[in-house]
């Protein structure tokens, strides 16, 4: 996989660096953006070939040096110098986790920092203090220590008790989990990072607002959120069910677009996601996705040879889904390729959906303002895009709703 994917990195690399916009965007984007996106790209480009690099030595070494048995074994020991008892899996397992978080966190810092600080400061996009990255760090291990001990102990044990039926069990447990995450993140945990307030009053909100009431959308909440304070790079959500749905500004968004209609197309066009049911057949997709995954997993959980072709002489359960999820790697990529060539399909749908609602100007200027803005790439390998990209290159959605002008006169 690696090899693959970096063949298509350089071909990627190589479309980074050609002298001229597509003819599409010719006229439409500045050469003085053109040239920061280029040099912007070209950046991210070589940082990502030297973490990837480093990071594809690091797991070939873990693996190679059989870092992870070593590490079970030892995080077993000082589970007993501390006066706990190592036969007990859920204690064993999470001082397992505990030993991986702090090794992910150290090895992946300087890649953090110099990605935020480095190449996001160069190019203007970072806002964040080193405190404030600090901060968000903390943070986030803290919520993991008390989100992720729960979980990992239900796990074990529905494995250790679910017999034949462990696969549906498991998947019951996911898909419980994954709702009440989906209730609980906006409300508890995103405010931990970022401030939302309402979105004031005035014409933004009222056009909103007539826009979500015509398509009986259920809009309870429109939120803006100070992206801001870390990134200058902008986006927008919505997220809720059934009847209370909210959406979410990112300020930097507002800035950006200038034109109130431009805003008002990018939700049309969110909000046809809502309306052509995308979100609801990629959540079905990724729950079959998953009983699937599970159902793959109790086919080997008990097998002697899986453990120790990767140094483990004993068969805990959560090591078990580790190396399952080793194994199928290539599986899941191509999963993903399939799943991103659907997510672009449902891009054009809701594009054609804002379109159709009398939007095409406006999401068209939106959609290229947020392009220059973003500094996003504006040349892009056909190989590189179809297999990565899960919404199609700005050149493609221009080349969509330009040919539904076309066709429609």
């Amino acid at each position: 996989m690696y090899v693959f994917e970096t063949y298509l990195d350089l071909r990627q690399h190589a479309a980074h660096k050609l002298p001229n916009l597509p003819k599409t965007l010719e006229g439409v984007i500045s050469q003085e953006k053109f040239e920061k996106s280029r040099a912007y790209s070209i950046d991210k480009s070589n940082f990502h070939f030297i973490h990837e690099f480093v990071t594809i030595v690091m797991d070939s070494a873990i693996l190679l040096f059989g870092v992870l048995p070593w590490f079970w074994n030892k995080s077993g020991d000082i589970l007993e110098s501390n006066g706990l008892n190592a036969e007990n899996e859920i204690y064993h397992t999470l001082a397992f986790l505990g030993g991986v978080m702090i090794w992910s966190q150290i090895t992946d810092l300087p890649f953090s920092l110099y990605s935020t600080f480095v190449i996001e400061e160069r190019h203007g996009f970072n806002k964040q203090t080193f405190w404030l990255f600090i901060r968000d760090m903390i943070k986030g291990m803290f919520l993991g220590v008390i989100i992720g001990p729960p979980i990992v102990a239900a796990i074990i044990l529905i494995v250790q008790k679910g017999g034949p039926y462990l696969a549906i069990y498991l998947w019951g447990f996911m898909f419980v989990l994954s709702i009440v995450m989906m209730t609980i993140y906006p409300v508890l945990i995103a405010p931990l990072f970022n401030k939302f307030t309402p979105l004031p009053e005035g014409e933004l909100r009222s056009k909103i607002e007539t826009l979500a009431s015509s398509l009986e959308f259920p809009l309870k909440k429109l939120f803006v959120v100070d992206g801001s304070t870390r990134s200058s790079h902008s986006n927008a959500y919505m997220y809720g069910f059934l009847k209370n749905k909210r959406i979410v500004l990112y300020d930097t968004l507002i800035q950006q677009c200038k034109n109130v209609e431009e805003v008002v197309a990018v939700i049309a066009h969110e909000l046809g996601h809502w309306k052509l049911n995308h979100t609801m057949y990629s959540f079905i997709a990724v729950q079959v996705l998953t009983l699937l995954q599970f159902g793959g997993y109790t086919l080997v959980k008990n097998s002697k040879d899986l453990f120790l072709s990767f140094g483990f002489d004993t068969q805990p359960v959560l090591i078990g889904l580790i190396l399952f999820q080793h194994t199928i790697i290539p599986i899941q990529h191509l999963v993903s390729f399939g799943l991103n060539l659907v997510s672009r399909a449902f891009e054009f749908q809701a594009d054609a959906f804002a379109k159709q609602l009398g939007y095409a100007k406006p999401l068209r200027d939106g959609l290229v303002k947020l392009q220059e803005e973003n500094l996003s790439a504006m040349n892009t390998d056909p190989w590189y895009s179809a297999y990565h990209y899960s919404h199609p290159p700005l050149v493609e959605r221009l080349a969509a709703i330009d040919e539904a002008d076309k066709k429609a006169d």
